[in-house]
């Protein structure tokens, strides 16, 4: 099989070939290309969707193994709930439309994020008030330093936002555990969980902490993201991202400097179990993006930084700018490259860090370049 270019894999639409690459569509499948690579000393990346990952513009000189495996299967249904094991390749939003077609409650505000499964529990998706660490009950996943499948409860993951152990033994794209299966459980219901963010709650015409009807969240979420550029259409360039670039800065309360203004957004934090994180505060890195003067469309030619006196067209040549629709995505505009995407962000990340002092932090899998 001639090995596609990682641009051909990943929702970003960047990256140089792969040197070696293996379609794993089982769970033993993905083991045994695994335990190949990693018996013939080659470097290992692993891809699903491709919706967090930008690889290098001279591609992966190891081995890429894609996971393409499928199927949801009914383990338990009790009074606890459903047990749902979903197959590491299976496609994230069609998990969450089974789901709210089913009255299956729990992960409806995460509809519209592209990628697989078991990208999930890897960076603890979240979106309006859910992530998954609330419903998952197990992890299954292949370890390379042990060479054996381990299972994970949810506990054992360690999670928190936008990360877990998981993530924390990923070394530049290259994991020591490799997520095979991930098991959910899921209510029975009508109505969604309460309602956690305020956003959703307003066009629910709900309060915050108020249920609305299960398929009025999932239509609800689908068009805010939609407005956001954040529901991937070959036709909207605004979609060719990996979605949030940046993470929304978790800061201890007593080191927010001076320099940011008392209207800046402020959340509180929680952990994985809803629980308040004290003398931490979550700020909005869209807010920060957007008032350092990089507004939306920034890179496209025309655009300029007012705050900073840049120019937006000069950064990348117009091949890569912020979304025209939200100002936390980065997205190719045609023929950017690697390169241009990380020149992007830099400029991004080091003008927030020059008026207000906060650094932001990259959420995708960035391989073989830096920000």
């Amino acid at each position: 099989m001639t090995s596609p270019r990682i641009a051909d894999l990943t929702t970003a639409a960047v990256g140089g070939p792969a040197r070696h690459y293996v379609r794993a569509g089982t769970e033993q499948a993905v083991v045994a290309a695994v335990a190949e690579a990693d018996a013939a000393g080659q470097e290992l990346l692993v891809v699903g969707g491709g919706s967090n990952l930008i690889a290098a513009d001279t591609g992966f000189a190891g081995t890429v193994v894609h996971v393409v495996s499928q199927g949801v299967e009914v383990l338990a249904d009790d009074p606890r709930g459903v047990l749902l094991e979903v197959q590491a390749g299976h496609s994230w939003d069609e998990l969450v439309a089974r789901a709210v077609a089913d009255g299956l409650v729990g992960i409806e505000a995460l509809s519209g994020i592209p990628g697989t499964t078991g990208a999930t529990p890897v960076q603890n998706v979240g979106a309006y008030g859910q992530e998954v660490a609330q419903t998952i009950e197990l992890v299954r996943a292949w370890d390379r330093h042990e060479r054996r499948v381990r299972d994970f409860a949810a506990a054992d993951l360690a999670f928190s936002y936008r990360d877990s152990a998981l993530k924390r033994s990923t070394v530049a794209g290259s994991p020591r555990f490799v997520v095979l299966a991930v098991r959910f459980r899921l209510e029975h219901g009508a109505d969604g969980s309460p309602v956690r963010y305020g956003e959703l709650a307003r066009l629910l015409g709900v309060e915050v902490g108020e249920r609305a009807p299960l398929g009025r969240v999932r239509e609800t979420v689908l068009a805010l993201r939609a407005g956001k550029g954040m529901v991937l259409d070959p036709g909207d360039r605004d979609t060719y991202s990996t979605g949030s670039f940046f993470t929304n800065p978790i800061l201890p309360t007593g080191a927010l400097g001076q320099r940011l203004p008392a209207d800046a957004p402020r959340f509180p934090v929680v952990d994985a179990a809803g629980r308040p994180v004290e003398d931490r505060v979550k700020l909005s890195a869209a807010w920060l993006i957007d008032h350092a003067g990089f507004g939306k469309g920034f890179g496209l030619p025309g655009t300029r930084n007012e705050v900073l006196d840049l120019d937006g067209g000069a950064v990348a040549g117009g091949r890569a700018s912020l979304s025209t629709k939200h100002t936390l995505a980065l997205t190719n505009r045609g023929g950017a490259s690697a390169q241009d995407l990380m020149a992007l962000a830099r400029t991004v990340r080091d003008g927030v860090a020059s008026v207000y002092g906060v650094d932001l932090v990259a959420e995708p899998v960035i391989v073989g370049t830096a920000v």
